[in-house]
């Protein structure tokens, strides 16, 4: 059959629509003999059944495996080169207590940045020592309650809060570490949107500004300079753009020595994963070297020991890990004209139980994902489809192109991989629907981590809703 015209250039026509591709479905899986997507032992039409849609579905172990991984990656490449490396878990790509526990199961810290995200990961009872403390404009009550609790590092984002670490260190009675964001200029191969290092952003002090803030922070008896900071973006393939920011805050890492101990830098995140068959992947353990040896050959030029390196996953962890299901509702074929020549095509909307409330991705950063018929295989001819949300707007699309059987109906479970990062953690309650639920699921048992949000948890916040107890 031929490819349907409208289709991205990188989006090829599937010999078999019911394949999943190993490199975006969780490890654990599998689209049983019946036709249906199992996942993690547990059949999707009785997780469907039992919890609803939409429904983040998190494959623990996948989950688990893949944070003890990067955190063998980093710890044999840095050790081969005689340093070591702590991994932090970047909890804003979705945190709950469960995942907090996963993640510290595994050796690896976590990365925090705001009050909330705190508050959930002492609720864990994550070791506050295990914690960093991220974000462009943490208020004053975050960072006293971060000093408080004896976070172990703070992570200063501009001059300002020199200052304001320093006074609630000193209020507490305690040395406070703290790391120094730099904007390195290194621009990372992502969307605009997700590069974090460009000279005109929010986050960081630029690299010629490091010597003076950190003359500042030593200023301060209060206060610990454990090194700089580095994050160049995010959903990032290839291992050049963080190799040139290691040798650019190496060289002002240098300089430092001279003025009293820098004992670590921090390389940040953004790792990326594939969420459609057509992205490469660079494995982190190829990452791990490369840094590696970049760090030990830029330390070995400069003359100095090769520090100890702090990275910060979060999305290569629980994105791949992560499968939300819906229900299909509608189906409706739309006749779209192709360039000037007069001719059409037909593109199928699939219209879901869920949309942007859940995944706003897709909207925002025109991200493309993939999808699959969950409660059963086809035969069927593959046609292009546009999996749509339910919400009021255009441009509520969860998935933007991918290829279902031709004859998807209502009732149909769909299944979109990749989901278990900046999805949950960027859910909203647009048109007043309640977020999902999170089930994870291992050995074929699923239980809820974060329950589903009721029309009574919508209405409890309205002001406007008399208090029963108060007019009993």
């Amino acid at each position: 059959m031929t490819a349907n015209p409208l289709a991205p250039d990188w989006l090829r026509q599937p010999d078999d629509v019911n394949a999943l591709a190993a490199t975006v479905w969780p490890r654990n899986a599998v689209r049983a003999a019946s036709g249906e997507i199992v996942l993690a032992g547990a059949e999707a039409t009785a997780l469907a059944a039992e919890f609803g849609t939409p429904l983040y579905v998190v494959d623990e172990q996948d989950a688990r495996d893949r944070a003890a991984e990067i955190k063998a990656a980093f710890d044999t490449a840095f050790t081969a080169v005689g340093s070591h490396a702590t991994v932090y878990y970047a909890g804003k790509a979705f945190l709950s207590t469960e995942i907090a526990r996963w993640m510290t199961a595994a050796g690896l810290n976590i990365d925090v940045c705001s009050g909330g995200e705190l508050a959930v990961a002492l609720a864990a009872g994550v070791d506050p020592a295990h914690l960093g403390f991220h974000g462009n404009n943490k208020s004053l009550a975050e960072i006293d309650r971060g000093v408080e609790v004896g976070v172990g590092a703070i992570v200063l984002d501009s001059v300002v809060e020199v200052e304001r670490v320093a006074a609630a260190a000193e209020k507490h009675g305690r040395v406070q570490a703290v790391r120094l964001r730099i904007n390195s200029g290194v621009h990372a191969s992502t969307h605009e949107f997700l590069a974090t290092a460009h000279e005109d952003q929010k986050f960081g002090v630029p690299l010629v500004d490091a010597p003076d803030v950190v003359a500042a922070i030593r200023s301060h008896p209060s206060l610990r300079f454990l090194g700089l900071h580095s994050h160049i973006g995010s959903q990032i393939f290839e291992s050049d753009g963080f190799a040139e920011a290691a040798g650019r805050l190496l060289l002002v890492h240098a300089g430092l020595l001279a003025g009293g101990e820098v004992p670590e830098l921090n390389l940040g995140g953004g790792f990326g994963i594939a969420y459609t068959s057509a992205d490469v992947v660079t494995p982190i353990a190829t990452i791990a070297q490369e840094l590696a040896r970049v760090v030990a050959a830029e330390c070995a030029a400069l003359g100095i020991p090769v520090p100890a390196i702090a990275v910060e996953p979060g999305r290569s962890i629980i994105g791949p890990s992560t499968v939300t299901l819906y229900e299909v509702g509608t189906v409706k074929d739309v006749v779209v004209s192709v360039g000037d020549t007069g001719d059409t095509a037909i593109r199928k909307y699939v219209s879901v139980d869920g949309g942007m409330s859940d995944n706003i991705r897709a909207a925002l950063y025109q991200a493309d994902y993939s999808v699959r018929l969950a409660n059963r295989a086809s035969d069927a001819a593959p046609a292009l489809i546009r999996l749509a949300g339910k919400h009021c707007e255009s441009g509520d699309i969860v998935v933007r192109a991918d290829y279902l059987p031709s004859d998807v109906e209502p009732g149909d479970l769909a299944a979109v991989p990749a989901t278990g990062a900046y999805c949950w953690s960027l859910a909203s309650n647009y048109n007043y629907l309640g977020r999902p639920a999170v089930v994870a699921v291992k050995d074929g048992a699923a239980r809820v981590i974060v329950r589903r949000e009721t029309e009574a948890d919508l209405l409890r916040r309205d002001a406007g809703i008399p208090d029963p107890k108060a007019t009993a």
